[in-house]
């Protein structure tokens, strides 16, 4: 029964996630890719479970951690996606300091901003889920 709850919450998060994901691809640059919904899926997802796993750490702490794991999120499947396969979803290159165009300090510090309201919103859905209960 345990299981089914994580499942679903999971399933919840990785969801909301990967909508918001593509609707702010959709706002900022016009258009999304398939590959860009999983990864905001999997990145709200790994973002909500570290935001429990953290829960003495700052908020400081948590975009940081945020961050990280959006940036190597984006490197391992910018990799993928854009060098591998040749899809030219996103391209860094042309920005300083990037590392093989797919990750660059300019975009780490906007998935540092981006932390915070995913924080709030990881927050608003664990609260709802224990509510239903």
């Amino acid at each position: 029964m345990i299981f089914l709850k994580k499942y679903k919450e999971f399933f919840i998060v990785f969801s909301v996630g990967a909508v918001i994901y593509s609707l702010i691809e959709i706002i900022f640059r016009g258009f999304t890719h398939w590959t860009m919904t999983l990864t905001g899926g999997t990145a709200f997802l790994m973002i909500h479970i570290s935001n429990f796993r953290m829960k003495t750490k700052s908020l400081f702490l948590k975009c940081l951690a945020g961050s990280a794991i959006i940036t190597a999120l984006e490197f391992f499947v910018g990799c993928i996606v854009n060098r591998r396969f040749h899809l030219n979803v996103w391209d860094y290159s042309g920005q300083k300091f990037n590392i093989l165009g797919q990750i660059c300090p300019v975009f780490s510090a906007a998935w540092f901003l981006l932390t915070l309201p995913a924080l709030y919103l990881s927050k608003l859905i664990k609260t709802a889920l224990i509510r239903k209960k």
